[in-house]
C-alpha cells in the first residue's frame, strides 16, 4: 500500500495521478485530504460547490459530499470507469483520510507533479467543506 501526502497538491492533478495508479492495481492511502488545493478564484469555487449541493434531490440524488476526504474520493471516482467491475475494484483500493492517522507507520510519498505553484489563486478543500457546513476536525 502506498501512502500519499496531499498537502499543497492541486485536486485534479492528484486525482488523475491516483486514478492511474488504482487502474494499474496499486492500493493507495491519501492523508491530509483537507489540505488539497482547488485552483480558481474563491467566488467561482464557492459558487460551483454550492450549486452542486443544491441542484440535487435530497432522496434521489445525485449526492455530493461535504466532508473533504469524501470530496477528494469523489473526484478520483470521476476519473476511473466506476460503472465497470474493474473500476469498482480499483475504487475499493482507495482510502482517504483527514489528517494523518496515528497507525500510519509507512513512508509517506509526495507527488511532485501535483504540487501547486506559489503564484495563483487557490482554496483548500477544508475551507470549501466548512463553507458547505461540514462538521469535521482537521
Amino acid at each position: 500500500m502506498r501512502t500519499i501526502d496531499a498537502t499543497d497538491c492541486i485536486m485534479g492533478r492528484l486525482s488523475s495521478h491516483v486514478a492511474k495508479s488504482l487502474i494499474n492495481g496499486d492500493e493507495i492511502h491519501i492523508v491530509n485530504a483537507e489540505k488539497v488545493l482547488i485552483s480558481g478564484s474563491r467566488a467561482n469555487i464557492t459558487a460551483e460547490y454550492v450549486e452542486k449541493r443544491t441542484l440535487n434531490h435530497p432522496r434521489k440524488g445525485p449526492r455530493y459530499p461535504r466532508a473533504p476526504h469524501m470530496m477528494l474520493k469523489r473526484a478520483v471516482r470521476g476519473m476511473i470507469p466506476y460503472q465497470k467491475p474493474s473500476g469498482r475494484s480499483a475504487f475499493k483500493r482507495l482510502k482517504v483520510d483527514v489528517g494523518v492517522p496515528s497507525n500510519t507507520d509507512k513512508k509517506i510519498e509526495i507527488v511532485d507533479s501535483a504540487k501547486a505553484n506559489s503564484d495563483g489563486k487557490y482554496m483548500t478543500l477544508g475551507e470549501v467543506s466548512q463553507l458547505l457546513g461540514a462538521k469535521i476536525n482537521g
